[in-house]
C-alpha cells in the first residue's frame, strides 16, 4: 500500500507542487489544509501515515498542530517544512515528537526520503538541520524554555496575526472573557505588557514570520 500523506501549506502553490512530488514518488495524498487548525481535522478524520506541516501558518502553526495530530492521530508521523534553522526551534520539535524537520530549500530532494524514513519510525533531518544540532551539541548550549502552556501559545500566535479576542473566541470555540483570560496570563508570564512586544517574542519563537 502507499503511504498516505496529509499536506499543510497556506500556499496553494507549494501544495501543488510537494503533491506532484509525492505522487511521482508513488505516495497518496490523502487530503490537503492551508492552515494549522484544518491539518489537525484532516489528520483526525483521515489518520495519515504521515502529515507534511509549514512551520509558520495562520491560525495554529505547524509546530503546534503537529504536537495535536500525534494526540488525537498517534499512528501519524508527523514532518515539518520550514526556512528556519534556529537551535530552538529544531529542538523543541524534536521533543514534540515531530520526526522531521526539513529546509524548504532541500525539500526537492530530502521530502520523499523523509517521508519513507519517518514513516519507518527513524527520524530524519535536512544536512543544514544536522548541522545546528550538532553545532549546539557541541557548545554545550540548551534551548530556552517556553513558559507557556500549549493554548497560551496558540492564543499568542493569534494576538500577533492581529485577531481581536471576539475573533479569538470564535476560532478557539471559548468565551470572549477566556479568550482575555489567556491573552492577560501571556502578558503576566512573559513580563510583556503591549501587544507589538507580545508580536516580536511570537516572531523570535518562529510562531509567525515578519
Amino acid at each position: 500500500m502507499p503511504i498516505r500523506v496529509l499536506l499543510a501549506d497556506d500556499h496553494l502553490i507549494v501544495r501543488q507542487g510537494l503533491r506532484a512530488l509525492l505522487e511521482h514518488a508513488g505516495m497518496e495524498v490523502v487530503a490537503e489544509a492551508s492552515d494549522g487548525l484544518e491539518a489537525v481535522r484532516l489528520a483526525e478524520k483521515h489518520k495519515p501515515d504521515v502529515a507534511v506541516l509549514d512551520l509558520v501558518m495562520p491560525n495554529l502553526n505547524g509546530l503546534e498542530a503537529g504536537r495535536q495530530i500525534l494526540q488525537k492521530s498517534p499512528s501519524t508521523r508527523v514532518a515539518l517544512l520550514t526556512m528556519q534553522t534556529e537551535d530552538h526551534l529544531v529542538a523543541t520539535a524534536l521533543r514534540a515528537g515531530i520526526k522531521a524537520y526539513l529546509l524548504k530549500t532541500q525539500a526537492a530532494e530530502d521530502l520523499v526520503r523523509a517521508i519513507n524514513e519517518v514513516n519507518r519510525g527513524h527520524v530524519f533531518l535536512s544536512s543544514a538541520v544536522s548541522a545546528v544540532v550538532v553545532d549546539g551539541y557541541l557548545t554545550g548550549e540548551r534551548a530556552p524554555v517556553d513558559p507557556l502552556a500549549p493554548r497560551e501559545r496558540e492564543v499568542l500566535q493569534l494576538v500577533a496575526e492581529g485577531k481581536t479576542s471576539k475573533e479569538i473566541a470564535g476560532i478557539l470555540n471559548v468565551s470572549v472573557k477566556t479568550a482575555e483570560s489567556y491573552r492577560a496570563n501571556i502578558m503576566e508570564k512573559l513580563d510583556i505588557h503591549e501587544t507589538a512586544g507580545l508580536v516580536r517574542y511570537a516572531i523570535r519563537r518562529g510562531l509567525i514570520t515578519p
